[in-house]
């Protein structure tokens, strides 16, 4: 007999994927065009390596959230797809072959990602500065958001990440503070929000994410809404987290379109300057809207 996992003191059922949350396999010439550049160019993308459900609708566009410095993470969140274990040695020339790739696609707004690499002293922030630079360097007229991981409070690491000149920081949040340690059990709720206030004090346009059905209430949502807008928080994105394998998380629950749609009234009612919110919405989704929101 199968153990069913237990979420919340209660043993989880299988769940039916709702109809809301069914995606056309990637298809077309513009799909294919960029799935070419990114393997001629031996980059990794978090569409891939997150199984994102929006791959097809962007790349179809001929947009791609790149991942630098490797697919090997030193975390290993119970959300997440991408491998965990120590990566190897990071590419130096990786920065301008992200940047090439860039100008190649004609991407106008480009959004770049990346492991943890805890392991490293300057967490790999050099990387990020010179690939956003290189970028900005080969493709003037392209807009930049950066998603960036947890520096773990070394702030000087933070500091060099985000003074590049791209147009959006992202830090993602994730999940709500009681669901932290199933979660994101080598980050802390607290240090990911200093971080986002440390950025917004550098003056920067600030974004963050928050994956729903995971087992968190209404009034956690709200409460991470309040926390986010007292640190400077100006765009959130809230979608339904999908378990990846099942090796990862259970789902809780799937959300209703209509509670997102709640979700989104309410953060705007709390503050908030932007929320795009929705069962398939992810950090990188519609992100070419984010970068006129005002600092």
């Amino acid at each position: 007999m199968i153990e069913l996992p237990v979420v919340d003191g209660k043993q989880a059922r299988k769940r039916t994927k709702p109809d809301w949350l069914r995606v056309k396999l990637p298809v077309g010439q513009s799909y294919a065009n960029v799935r070419k550049i990114v393997d001629e160019n031996k980059l990794h993308t978090i569409c891939e390596s997150g199984n994102c459900p929006n791959m097809g609708e962007c790349w179809g566009a001929g947009t791609a959230t790149f991942m630098i410095l490797g697919n090997v993470c030193t975390r290993s969140c119970t959300f997440c797809a991408v491998a965990t274990g120590r990566p190897p040695e990071y590419d130096t020339e990786e920065p301008k072959r992200v940047a090439d790739a860039i100008k190649t696609m004609g991407v106008k707004h480009a959004v770049i990602t990346s492991v943890n690499r805890d392991e490293l002293k300057d967490r790999g922030a050099e990387i990020w500065y010179q690939t956003v630079v290189e970028t900005k360097k080969a493709s003037p007229e392209t807009t930049i958001e950066i998603l960036i991981p947890d520096v773990k409070g070394k702030w000087e690491a933070l500091y060099r990440m985000i003074d590049g000149g791209q147009e959006v920081v992202s830090h993602n949040m994730e999940t709500v503070e009681g669901l932290y340690r199933r979660v994101r059990p080598q980050a802390k709720y607290a240090r990911s929000l200093e971080q986002i206030k440390l950025t917004k004090e550098y003056g920067q346009r600030t974004k963050s994410g928050i994956m729903l059905g995971l087992g968190e209430t209404v009034d956690e949502v709200h409460k991470a809404m309040d926390d986010l807008v007292e640190n400077g928080l100006d765009i959130l994105t809230l979608g339904q987290y999908l378990q990846p394998t099942k090796m990862h998380i259970e789902v809780a629950e799937f959300i209703h379109p209509d509670q997102f749609e709640k979700y989104k009234e309410e953060g705007l009612k709390r503050g908030l300057k932007y929320v795009e919110s929705g069962p398939l919405v992810r950090s990188s989704y519609h992100a070419e809207r984010h970068v006129n929101v005002p600092i």
